[in-house]
């Protein structure tokens, strides 16, 4: 993996230590347990597991810091230490020293960073790429020339200029392996940038000695064509790593910044969170977020609870009812008293979750790191080990580098490298037709293990908007009348009234009682929308309904002294769920639900998909719990949600996925994105995932075999770097039309415009 530019810096720090001692933290680090304080550091050097290692092991023995977590995938490092101990300055020293700088990570920054990382990788290859055509097209002259009548003096006039084009192309365009590796060496390790670093430098260095001797061969474009090659697979990978990092922390547009508190003497004052204790009262107004966790002293209204239940519909909460920072206040007015204000908050805990769940799965490696570990080691030894033995053998050290330079010109990884991103790349193209974005490069790979799937109701089995389920029992003007009045409402459930009458334009001088509902008068008759107390609806009249329809939510319009009606609303499942739930289990995968919803409404669907294991009324905590229980059981699972109350389960389950009508938190979380109202793209993807992890395997072998059959040829001194060269290319150009096969799989239906509610065109779905 190649080193980039690291991500998340934060402002410019003081450089001198004495002033970076005083410089003030706070906004860099936050509380942890026991007094110890938290630091996210955004890493410079991070290109494998072997950098892990040595982060945490560098930091594990450093005196204060009680724990160091590395986030591959993020390219971030969590210390958490004792401030009596140490400080952060300490930390960001001893990083350094380890040879990983380091920088207090900053958000409002990494987009661009991680954007940079990607636009250098593409530079360094449209100069490598440009420079090899050039170089190639000399290369030509020269090869049909040596076979034919060209001269001495035309030959190195060719040479000369190969090497003005290559020298500065290689110098610019192989910066990230050479950075790289020199990192590596600092650090006194290898990695996989080490050999191609070197095989590149001594092409380079032999080009140039045998141009000066007028020999008849020179290897400028080979050192070009291998750059090229590896550099467009690194542009894939970094690409990939950039999708899936970009919305990671989203969770903090739901977090307020301030809260209004509520003095003894009944004054307002707005004060930053930092400043907001337990025990103050604060006034939440109606469409703000809650900033604190914290109970209702007094108030009514109707808060969106969907990053707590995952439950669309509002939950109504009046005095004594808990409420959460993150959470969307309705119509009321709420005054809270503050619980918790900035840690130990349930987004603080959801966030904590999210991170501690991308940590661990960022440390498993990836299908192309875990061949390139073996790789790297084997390249050194066979071209030390022939530069040595044909030193032995009597040969000259110019005959005994040729030699070494072609068997690391022949091994060099370049078929390695394209095995599994030229499979990743079809393989993209694949679930794109098929309406599937993925979020993570090694998602594939994952996918096709699955044994296990777990679902979230609502809004993924189901569709995220109530329907109204007894429309048909009410005549036309009853719906017309009612739904007029549902326009001047902002709560969901009249919102979903509207829509499903095609209500006409809404009455003017309508009035709304917080948390209860609205009214108007019309050619003297009262209307009212809204609770069932506001509209007067009686036991009897409300307990019908709740029996006919024992998992709908429910309001009631009453018109004057005409008994009140009520509407049923409730879930329904989406149009495929049931097929596929069929198809999933015919095709061997155990399914499970997974949700924050009323246990009735849960049953009800898990015994429409006839899915027996289910669980209601789970939190983010209890859904992790049971997906660590799965693991433990040997199980490879696919979470599938789409609220912020799964965010944190579909960041630690095996694989995740979430619908395009998914909150980005929960998006930002998982590891690929489907568009379109129906879940067969589930299906799909584990369909197009094994056959591309299947051409992964093939496409990894046939490097191996390559190599095998290549290296000993070129040892014994039958290969110059030229043909090393072209043989390199060639098992570039085989591993690649083999992954062109993944063509042939899941051939996706017609692609039509997915639509917002507005009318705008958002994406396809099949």
């Amino acid at each position: 993996m190649t080193a980039v530019l690291s991500e998340g810096l934060a402002p410019e720090l003081p450089a001198a230590a004495s002033q970076r001692e005083e410089h003030d933290w706070t906004a860099f680090t936050v509380a942890d347990k026991d007094g110890a304080r938290r630091l996210e550091l955004a890493v410079s050097g991070i290109t494998c597991a072997a950098c892990m290692t040595d982060i945490e092991r560098g930091l594990k023995f450093v005196p204060g810091v009680k724990s160091a977590r590395v986030n591959l995938a993020s390219r971030r490092t969590s210390v958490v230490y004792d401030p009596e101990v140490i400080g952060p300055v300490a930390v960001l020293d001893r990083m350094a020293a380890i040879g990983y700088p380091s920088h207090p990570f900053d958000p409002a920054l990494a987009g661009d960073r991680r954007s940079e990382a990607s636009r250098e990788l593409l530079r360094c290859m449209a100069v490598a790429g440009f420079g090899a055509m050039n170089v190639m097209l000399m290369s030509v002259a020269v090869w049909a020339g040596n076979v034919t009548d060209i001269t001495p003096e035309t030959r190195d006039f060719f040479h000369w200029m190969s090497a003005l084009i290559a020298i500065p192309a290689v110098g610019y365009a192989a910066r990230p392996f050479f950075r790289s590796a020199f990192g590596a060496l600092k650090r006194r390790s290898v990695n996989m940038d080490v050999p191609i670093s070197i095989g590149v430098t001594l092409a380079m260095g032999l080009s140039l000695v045998n141009t000066m001797l007028h020999e008849l061969e020179a290897y400028f474009d080979s050192a070009l064509m291998l750059l090229f090659f590896l550099l467009l697979g690194r542009f894939l990978d970094e690409n990939m790593r950039r999708r899936t990092a970009v919305e990671a922390e989203t969770l903090a547009t739901l977090r307020a910044e301030s809260a209004v508190r509520i003095a003894e003497d009944g004054t307002l004052s707005r004060l930053p969170l930092s400043q907001v204790k337990p025990g103050d009262r604060i006034l939440v107004r109606a469409g703000e977020r809650v900033p604190v966790d914290g109970k209702v002293l007094s108030g009514r209204s109707d808060i969106d609870m969907s990053m707590v239940t995952g439950e669309t519909l509002p939950a109504r909460v009046s005095t004594g009812s808990m409420v959460h920072a993150g959470t969307l206040n309705g119509a009321g007015v709420l005054t809270v008293s503050v619980t918790a204000a900035v840690e130990g908050t349930l987004m603080a805990e959801i966030e904590r979750l999210i991170g501690e769940a991308q940590t661990a799965k960022a440390g498993t490696l990836r299908l192309a790191d875990r061949a390139a570990r073996a790789y790297a080691p084997v390249v050194h030894s066979s071209a030390l080990l022939t530069a040595v033995g044909w030193m032995i053998a009597g040969a000259g050290w110019h005959n005994a580098l040729i030699n070494a330079i072609a068997v690391l010109i022949i091994t060099c990884p370049c078929a390695l490298a394209l095995a599994v991103p030229a499979v990743q790349v079809v393989g993209a193209g694949r679930f794109y037709r098929n309406g599937i974005l993925l979020n993570a490069g090694d998602a594939v790979e994952r996918l096709a293990k699955v044994d296990t799937i777990v679902f979230d109701k609502t809004g993924t089995l189901t569709l995220p908007d109530p329907v109204l389920l007894n429309g048909a029992e009410f005549d036309a003007q009853c719906l017309d009348v009612a739904g007029r009045l549902a326009r001047g409402s902002r709560h969901p459930l009249a919102h979903a009234l509207a829509e499903a009458v095609a209500a006409g334009a809404s009455f003017e001088g309508i009035e709304e009682t917080p948390g209860e509902g609205v009214a108007v008068t019309q050619e003297g008759r009262r209307l009212r929308l809204g609770s069932l107390e506001f509209c007067g609806v009686d036991h009897d009249a409300a307990q019908r309904v709740r029996t006919d329809y024992p998992t709908a939510s429910l309001i009631a319009f009453a018109d004057g002294s005409e008994p009140p009606r009520v509407f049923a609303f409730g879930q329904t499942l989406k149009a495929d769920a049931v097929e596929t739930a069929e198809s999933l289990r015919k095709s061997g995968y155990r399914l499970e639900i997974l949700s924050g919803d009323r246990e009735a409404a849960v049953a009800d669907i898990a015994r429409a998909l006839d899915i027996a294991a289910w669980k209601a009324e789970c939190d983010p905590a209890s859904k992790i719990e049971r997906l660590k229980a799965l693991k433990a059981e040997g199980r490879k699972v696919l979470m599938v949600g789409d609220g912020i109350n799964d965010a944190p389960s579909l960041a630690a389950a095996h694989v995740s996925l979430s619908p395009v009508s998914a909150v980005h938190v929960a998006q930002a979380a998982s590891d690929a994105v489907f568009l379109g109202d129906l879940l067969k793209p589930v299906t799909v993807s584990l369909e197009i995932s094994k056959a591309a992890y299947r051409l992964m395997m093939e496409n990894l072998g046939i490097a191996v075999i390559y190599n095998l059959f290549a290296v000993p040829i070129a040892v014994a001194g039958y290969v110059t770097p030229l043909i090393a060269a072209l043989a390199m290319s060639g098992s570039s150009m085989i591993v690649t039309l083999n992954a062109l096969r993944l063509r042939r799989v899941a051939e996706p239906p017609e692609i039509r415009p997915l639509q917002s509610a507005d009318g705008e065109t958002v994406g396809e779905a099949g």
